[in-house]
């Protein structure tokens, strides 16, 4: 499992898998989702605007990848 760690409320799919490195480009990202490739919580999703919040999963080829906030400490 690999962490995708975000300084963000959500992150959409297409950006979390180029943000991962799961993919070369927003090109590539566009086609593996609208292929079915791309899994979220455990169900194909071809929806590359779906917006991810901490906790979600994505699978993809052969690789999870949970989406985790970056906590700031306070002051």
């Amino acid at each position: 499992m690999v962490n995708v760690v975000i300084g963000t409320e959500f992150i959409k799919l297409e950006a979390a898998l180029k943000f991962a490195n799961a993919v070369e480009s927003g090109g590539m990202a566009k086609a593996v989702i609208q292929d079915g490739l791309v899994s979220v919580n455990g169900e194909v999703c071809t929806m590359r605007g779906k917006k991810l919040y901490p906790g979600d999963e994505i699978s993809f080829d052969e690789t999870v990848y949970l989406i985790c906030i970056h906590e700031t400490k306070g002051n």
